[in-house]
């Protein structure tokens, strides 16, 4: 694949179980794909949008967020 480089990660079990879950279900066609898309989001919300928030004159998605449940 162009443009993609390999990485290895380590993983919670459970964590494993959940990916594979997600593929048997076809969610998503492999595990890969759902750690790209996991990543994808995280840096939409994380990085690429803190541009978009801050040039708003807040101060929003500084740091890192935490989930309120």
């Amino acid at each position: 694949m162009p443009g993609m480089k390999l990485i290895t990660l380590y993983l919670p079990e459970s964590y494993l179980r959940a990916l594979d879950e997600l593929v048997e279900k076809r969610y998503y066609p492999s595990r890969a794909e759902a750690i790209r898309v996991a990543i994808r989001d995280l840096l939409n919300k994380e990085f690429w949008g803190k541009a978009e928030l801050e040039g708003e004159g807040g101060a929003r998605g500084r740091g890192r967020s935490r989930p309120t449940s």
